[in-house]
């Protein structure tokens, strides 16, 4: 074999140009975890007792979010936390995002009936290729006793139902719909809403429920396809406190008037 000067400059200049080229002849390095991970669990503020409530997970970035596309797996796990959970529950409580598609994650609240303060508390933890990064969101809610409201509806005898819902309006704002599963001919099914709230004003309310959806083939009970109930809410009781010391106070004053006097006529009577 001959010796080709030519050849073996052009080995090495070659050599020399990729020591330069970053990353030639490596494999990447895996994310260092350097971006935060950021999220948010929304949901309600009230939720009523004894029912259930919806609250999303969205989560992103840490070690397996790599130039904006997830390369890796973002575990989480939620709790709930406050003086009494007994009866609460959230499903699922743990899982896993592997893309951005799997957003956001629903969380079902399953309510207990003690009317309390409660805070769900997701843990995130961020990772891949042995980089992992962890992050805490949470939302904190309020378990309220409901105002409940309930209906009979009634299929016709022609034709069942797919799928509809019920527009729930109090004093003529919508404030709910709710969805009412498939109905076959002459069933009847019974509507049950639970209006969460920390509380009316006094006076009177109502309550209308609306079906528009099924077009005629559901009633309700009473043969129309609108039913209202109204209700009536008692003014707070007057608080007498500052009364009762108001008194308390003027009837010591009183005996401690009539003591003085009383002792200023026996010290009278006795100079005489």
């Amino acid at each position: 074999m001959r010796f080709v000067p030519g050849a073996v400059a052009a080995v090495l200049l070659l050599s020399a140009l990729l020591a330069f080229v970053p990353g030639a002849g490596a494999t990447p390095a895996a994310s260092t975890g350097s971006t935060p991970i950021t999220g948010n669990v929304t949901g309600p503020s009230i939720v009523s007792t004894s029912s259930n409530g919806t609250f999303y997970l969205n989560a992103t970035g840490g070690p397996a979010v790599v130039s904006g596309i997830f390369a890796g797996t973002i575990n989480w796990t939620a709790t709930l936390s406050g003086a009494n959970t007994t009866g609460s529950s959230v499903t699922p409580d743990n899982g896993s995002i592997t893309n951005s598609t799997s957003q956001p994650v629903k969380l079902t609240l399953t309510s207990g009936a003690i009317a309390e303060t409660l805070t769900l508390t997701v843990k995130v933890t961020s990772a891949l290729a042995g980089q992992n990064k962890t992050g805490n969101f949470s939302k904190t809610f309020r378990l309220v006793p409901p105002y409940t409201v309930r209906a009979t509806l009634e299929v016709g005898a022609d034709a069942g139902t797919l799928p509809f819902n019920v527009t729930v309006e109090l004093d003529g704002a919508v404030v709910a719909t709710v969805t009412v599963p498939k109905l076959a001919p002459n069933a009847t099914y019974d509507l049950v809403y639970r209006y969460p709230s920390t509380g009316l004003s006094s006076g009177y309310h109502t309550f209308t429920l609306v079906l528009a959806d099924p077009h005629g083939l559901v009633t309700f009970a009473n043969g129309e396809t609108v039913q209202s109930t109204t209700f009536y809410i008692a003014p707070a009781a007057p608080n007498n406190t500052v009364w009762y010391v108001v008194g308390v106070v003027a009837f010591f004053g009183v005996l401690f008037i009539y003591a003085t006097r009383g002792a200023a006529r026996r010290r009278g009577a006795a100079r005489k």
